[in-house]
């Protein structure tokens, strides 16, 4: 099943670049997790449609849709945990 992490962030958002490590380590070992960056200052169009609010917000979904969503700072344990249900 095809499983893709949105990341959206912003260049001034502070615990964005605090959240960019833990993707970066997540995304060499999740090779089959497509991980997509969406700068909310450049796409205000796709943050709208996935309804962001807050930065960063981790959007996790297969096929099915939306598995998780995740809002702040959020932890390499908790991001794997949802990759595992989203099938990936």
């Amino acid at each position: 099943m095809s499983v893709t992490l949105k990341d959206f962030y912003a260049d001034w958002c502070g615990p964005c670049k605090t959240q960019d490590p833990i993707l970066d380590e997540l995304a060499e070992e999740w090779e089959n997790v497509e991980f997509e960056k969406v700068d909310v200052d450049e796409e205000q169009d796709v943050a709208n449609e996935y309804q962001v609010r807050s930065l960063p917000t981790l959007i996790i979904e297969n096929e099915d849709g939306v598995v998780e969503r995740f809002v702040g700072v959020t932890q390499a344990e908790d991001i794997e945990a949802a990759f595992e249900a989203a099938g990936a």
